[in-house]
Parts: structure tokens; C-alpha cells; sequence
């Protein structure tokens, strides 16, 4: 069975770091790029980054370009998402997914999720 395990979150001031984890189980991560998406509270889930299978090309959306690295470690199935320069801003449910097709920043494109980790960003 496909599993997606997001960890990591908290709260933290602005300012500040955290490093979430997507531990996946039930498949061969070496073959799939994975994706991080948020949802704030009365918002639309939205993508944030995303790397690929082969080449570990990244994509970020334009609000956490430079702040937020997207990495993978394949032997131990899992992708990381550092976070730095937090801002309130990013208080989010986060989510891991699983790439099937179509536009990387799409949440259509992803088949298999996470069940999220909160971030909450506040002084």
C-alpha cells in the first residue's frame, strides 16, 4: 500500500527554520517525483515545490523561491523540505504527493497524498 508520512511541523517565529520530511512506503521512490503543497485556513491548496525522479530538477513557487530547498534522499525514502525566513505568511497545512502527470505546480497532477503537518509561523 502506497503511504505518504509528512513530519516536522511546529511553531516557530518569524525568523525562523523548520525541516519537514515526506517518508513514503509501498513503492520505489527512485521512480517518482514528489511534491510539497500547503493550504492555509479559507484558502485553495497550493503547490510550493516539487522534485523530479530523475534529474532532481526543483520547482518552487515564486513566493518561497529562496527561502524553502526541496531534496530527496532515495535510500532512505524520504524528501525534505527546508524552510528558512519564515514568515507568517507560510502558516500552513503542508502536504507531500506523489507526481502522476500533467503541470508540477497542479494539485490534479498528484495521485497519492499525505495527511499534513502543520506549520504555524507567529511570535
Amino acid at each position: 500500500q502506497l503511504q505518504l508520512v509528512e513530519s516536522g511541523g511546529g511553531l516557530v517565529q518569524p525568523g525562523g527554520s523548520l525541516r519537514l520530511s515526506c517518508t513514503t512506503s509501498g513503492f520505489t521512490l527512485d521512480y517518482h517525483a514528489i511534491g510539497w503543497f500547503r493550504q492555509a485556513p479559507g484558502l485553495e491548496r497550493e503547490g510550493v515545490s516539487c522534485i523530479s525522479s530523475n534529474d532532481g530538477t526543483t520547482y518552487y513557487a515564486d513566493s518561497v523561491k529562496g527561502r524553502f530547498t526541496i531534496s530527496r534522499d532515495n535510500a532512505k525514502n524520504t524528501v525534505y523540505l527546508q524552510m528558512n525566513s519564515l514568515k507568517p505568511e507560510d502558516t500552513a497545512v503542508y502536504y507531500c504527493a506523489a507526481y502522476s502527470s500533467g503541470q508540477y505546480s497542479y494539485r490534479s497532477s498528484y495521485n497519492y497524498w499525505g495527511q499534513g503537518t502543520q506549520v504555524t509561523v507567529s511570535s
